[in-house]
């Protein structure tokens, strides 16, 4: 089952007379329960194409599909439905509320969502337990180390039971033994779940651990590895 497709997809940023393209014709299609690497030097357009995917920008052409359904043509009140009930986001900078616990900051996208109390309580629960971060459900986010937060991340990003988690540069501010323990959590999350995988990303600790390499440069994919045995 395809989870994206994304078909000859450009994306061109003008700031007054200045054109950027960062997108010139992408193609691309990640499958259920893919663990995707996107790499590139800085400007190659990895980031804009996770966004693409994300639905937090939208392509200057092409064919946008997630789940089967044409992002492309959806409102902004439509692609926020989207992102909130099929994606998760896992950011470089954690991006965690600062006034909330780890169990606060894991709950907020069950809260929007309007499940129950009950079942608010069993899934944060469960997911604290994941991540190995029980003990520090209590916590603030200035309680808790780098890799401790971006472990909170990762949870929070899986409450909602998203098809589909986008991870941007995930251990870029992580040293190396927290970032090898959050892409050892995320691989296990996604064998244990079937939840799909893709992470922007130019650090080799975070390369190493994908099933499938996608290489960007200059706006277009110059190399996919496809699926590993």
């Amino acid at each position: 089952m395809e989870v994206v497709n994304i078909e000859n997809v450009t994306r061109v940023y003008r700031v007054g007379k200045v054109e950027t393209q960062a997108l010139r014709g992408v193609n691309l299609t990640i499958a259920s329960g893919e663990f995707t690497a996107l790499v590139g030097p800085s400007g190659s357009g990895k980031t804009t194409l996770l966004q693409m995917i994300g639905c937090l920008d939208q392509p200057t052409s092409g064919l946008v599909v997630i789940n089967g359904r044409d992002v492309t043509k959806l409102n902004r009140n439509q692609r926020a439905d989207m992102r909130r009930g099929t994606i998760g986001f896992i950011f470089q900078f954690f991006a965690l509320i600062p006034t909330l616990t780890a169990s606060e900051n894991v709950e907020m996208p069950l809260l929007l969502n309007g499940h129950s109390p009950s079942a608010r309580h069993a899934r944060v629960l469960e997911l604290l337990k994941a991540v190995d971060l029980t003990d520090r459900a209590n916590n603030r986010p200035d309680q808790l180390s780098g890799g401790e937060q971006q472990r909170v991340a990762v949870a929070r990003a899986l409450a909602p039971k998203p098809t589909l988690v986008l991870a941007d540069e995930p251990t870029a501010n992580l040293d190396t033994e927290n970032g090898k323990q959050v892409m050892e959590i995320m691989e296990r999350l996604n064998k244990e779940t079937g939840t799909t995988f893709i992470f922007a990303t130019h650090d080799p600790r975070v390369i190493q651990y994908a099933k499938r390499v996608v290489t960007l440069q200059d706006g277009l994919v110059v190399k996919d590895t496809g699926e590993k045995a």
